[in-house]
């Protein structure tokens, strides 16, 4: 069976998957995949969401094999913020996933969403259940059908999805991710599409249920006159996407097709990947190997769950954007430990007494015993400030690695607000070179021969009269004193060979 786990962890019996975006829920249970009609805090729970492809961003990044493997998280970090152009001063939730490859390099899907997009989203799940385990991009849920074996890993599939927030077109190669892009046609813009086509407001559960019923096979014509319509512009968008994956992924085909929604199967879609993609498309349903009492269950809340299975028999293989992780056993908190530590003390005060009042002849016997224990503890004590002092040699040894880091960290913060700095303050010169061509075409003033050093720009000017020459000049000191340090005409003569007069011009940009 394709629910079947290998581990967990040995506290958890359910798994709650959630919609973030409707607010369905669902419990796996006995065996047993159900709704769930009001979520609420249950340690043996492990919670599942995920996030709409349109609410990240994402990046691909190639690092040296010959970086630790210890260091690649934070070099990740970094590429993420260079690649994507992030802001410096704010914090992102980044996290990624290996792409298997035999290449020089390791190569990296990142993915980046905004802190406040995700407690919009989750901090009312959070309110109910404490904590959110797992938050999932919605383009990599795909990845388990190939792990466990539904799809088999071989050639490019596309999987269209509809929900009713966002569509999103999503490619994978061998079964790994490979490209995912959203489209302007969730069910709710379908629906108000249609509205704005027949120019007046109907009920949109009236239109999602013909649209669940009849598809773009129905019978009323005009119904479907206009669906065909927004559908035809649905599969234009999507033609426009795989056409660019294949050029920038260097795909010959695309092999296969699934197209599924968040409500069930659009009746004659089909037909529509056919004509407009040359491709047929199969239903994104696999209910089939669910225990349930529904006709049809959101595919994402499916594959929500098998990812959960996943994640628990191994962390690394999944992406995890959550930002309200599960808090670990009570006693390996430090408000536990306390706890724990002064009940044991209390109850030990309190024992105390009961001893004390034994006769003297136990007290004898307790103190025989002490000294042979104090003996033990003399030994006791000598190895462990033996242990003590070794330990101080590791702190100082890692104290002084600590100073190496920040110097290091110190050294790329300066890297990186160089590399900033390059990006938005260079003068680029081809807008140097534009301006130049424009003042010295308002003063019939030709170019020979130009040069350029850092921010120092020599020209060698040509002019049929001198007088052009020196207007340029009076020109450019009038009109870009704030962009010049200093402008200066080294030499005007008349070419000898020829009526034009020649000019050495040197300008110092700021």
């Amino acid at each position: 069976m394709f629910l079947k786990k290998s581990s967990s962890p040995s506290d958890i019996s359910n798994i709650v998957t959630v919609n973030a975006y409707n607010g369905k829920s669902y419990i796996y249970k006995n065996d047993k995949f159900q709704q769930l009609t009001k979520l609420s805090y249950n340690a043996s729970n492990f919670i599942t969401s995920y996030i709409s492809n349109k609410d990240i961003i994402t990046t691909t990044v190639n690092l040296s094999r010959g970086i630790p493997q210890e260091d690649i998280a934070d070099i990740l970090d970094i590429k993420a913020y260079e690649e994507l152009g992030l802001d410096q001063a704010s914090r992102y939730v980044i996290s990624s996933i290996e792409i298997e490859n035999a290449g020089e390099e390791r190569e990296f899907h990142i993915f980046v969403a905004e802190p406040k997009s995700l407690e919009h989203l989750y901090l009312p799940i959070k309110e109910e259940t404490k904590y959110i385990d797992l938050v999932i991009p919605a383009p990599l849920l795909y990845k388990t059908l190939y792990k466990r074996e539904i799809l088999q890993p071989n050639g490019t599939h596309c999987f269209i999805y509809f929900t009713k927030s966002d569509a999103f077109v999503a490619l994978y190669r061998n079964g790994q991710y490979l490209y995912s892009k959203s489209i302007d046609f969730s069910l709710e813009q379908i629906y108000d599409k249609y509205c704005e086509i027949i120019g007046e407001k109907i009920d949109e559960k009236v239109f999602i249920s013909l649209l669940e019923s009849e598809g773009l096979k129905t019978v009323n014509p005009e119904y479907q006159k206009n669906l065909m319509k927004i559908f035809g512009e649905v599969f234009i968008h999507i033609n426009d996407i795989i056409i660019y994956a294949k050029r920038a992924f260097q795909l010959d085909t695309i092999d296969q097709m699934y197209i599924g929604t968040e409500n069930g199967p659009i009746i004659g879609l089909d037909e529509y990947s056919q004509n407009y993609l040359g491709l047929q498309s199969f239903e994104l349903n696999f209910n089939y190997s669910i225990n349930n009492d529904e006709w049809y269950i959101d595919q994402l809340q499916y594959l929500m769950l098998l990812n959960s299975f996943d994640y628990m028999e191994d962390e690394e293989s999944v992406v995890n954007l959550t930002l309200y992780h599960r808090p670990p056993p009570f006693i390996q908190r430090a408000s536990g430990q306390f706890i724990i530590s002064t009940a044991a003390a209390i109850s030990i005060g309190l024992a105390y007494p009961l001893v004390y009042l034994i006769g003297s002849y136990v007290n004898d016997a307790r103190i025989y015993a002490m000294n042979i224990e104090n003996q033990k503890l003399s030994a006791e004590v000598t190895k462990y400030k033996q242990i003590l002092g070794e330990k101080k040699k590791e702190i100082d040894q890692l104290d002084n690695k600590i100073t190496m880091l920040s110097d290091k960290y110190h050294a790329k913060t300066q890297t990186l607000t160089s590399i900033y700095d390059k990006k938005v303050n260079y003068r680029l010169k081809s807008g140097i070179f534009h301006t130049v061509a424009e003042e010295l075409n308002r003063f019939g003033v030709h170019i020979d021969n130009i040069q350029t050093k850092e921010n120092t720009v020599w020209l060698s000017l040509v002019s049929s009269d001198d007088r052009k020459l020196t207007e340029l000049i009076k020109y450019v000191s009038d009109n870009h004193f704030n962009e010049i340090n200093q402008i200066d005409i080294e030499l005007i003569e008349k070419d000898s060979q020829s009526e034009y007069y020649r000019g050495l011009l040197k300008v110092d940009l700021r």
